[in-house]
């Protein structure tokens, strides 16, 4: 197709966004053209076509963080025509036309082929959300977590990265206490395999050094605000023995986007 639809935004001053009629040529620059058949829709993205968050680091981009779907063109001879690939994170919508499109032109060092088992549908379904999640664990795991080890606590439980983090220790064998500030959240919890739900205003801490240990490990998805001086304090009742903390969506800590070299290293390391 010479023109495809995108969902694209404007800005900074106002923020308008919508769908609009674009050539090839409007894309950012990139070594792949890739006919993408899904995206996700997270939270980030929101903010991004709300102007609630500044997400956006140039105007005009198209919106969406992450796609999958096939290859129309290359001139990377690793990655060939037909090739099934996505791209999360890497600048897109930020710096680089995103995944709401039909089509998409990125740089290559931002393509990675589909994983065996996923079809771009359900990579999308898992989304980045489900990649953070999945990476989180998979780090935590490295550093000796284990089931056997005691419960690992999920803050930010009802949210995509903690739900899905919930269900993925539950599904590994892990006792996993839900925390969340959504009440009504607690039996979609418990349904994903959550052993306890914790009112995120229940949740107490202490602050004492040497508090008893409670848990084996610990994922935190919410990381700013009141949490921000939650996640040491957390720390202190973590047993003894080596474990990741893992703050997997902290905005004050962590950059707006992972690195696409160590991204895709996390991947094949995770396949």
């Amino acid at each position: 197709m010479d023109t495809f639809r995108a969902f694209r935004i404007h800005g900074p001053d106002p923020i308008e966004a919508g769908f609009e009629t674009l050539p090839i040529d409007a894309l950012t620059p990139g070594e792949v053209v890739i006919d993408v058949e899904y995206s996700g829709i997270n939270y980030k993205d929101a903010l991004a076509a709300t102007g609630a968050g500044k997400i956006l680091r140039r105007y005009p981009l198209n919106g969406g963080i992450d796609l999958a779907g096939k290859v129309r063109s290359s001139s990377n001879p690793g990655i060939r025509p037909g090739d099934a690939v996505l791209v999360t994170g890497c600048g897109l919508s930020e710096t680089l036309d995103g995944g709401y499109s039909e089509v998409a032109r990125v740089p290559a060092d931002s393509v990675i082929p589909l994983p065996p088992g996923l079809d771009a549908f359900h990579a999308m379904a898992l989304g980045t959300a489900g990649f953070t999640a999945a990476l989180a664990i998979h780090h935590m795991e490295r550093n000796g977590q284990a089931p056997a080890r005691g419960p690992v606590v999920v803050t930010g439980a009802s949210g995509g990265v903690g739900s899905i983090a919930v269900d993925m220790l539950a599904g590994r064998g892990y006792e996993v206490i839900a925390v969340t500030g959504k009440a009504d959240a607690a039996p979609f919890l418990k349904l994903l395999g959550a052993a306890r739900v914790v009112p995120r205003a229940e949740f107490e801490l202490g602050r004492r050094p040497l508090e008893p240990a409670r848990y084996a490990g610990a994922i935190d998805n919410v990381g700013d605000g009141a949490f921000a001086t939650a996640v040491p304090l957390l720390a202190l009742q973590l047993t003894r023995e080596p474990v990741l903390v893992s703050a997997v969506s902290a905005a004050a800590f962590l950059p707006y986007s992972v690195p696409c070299g160590p991204l895709r290293t996390s991947i094949r390391a995770m396949s």
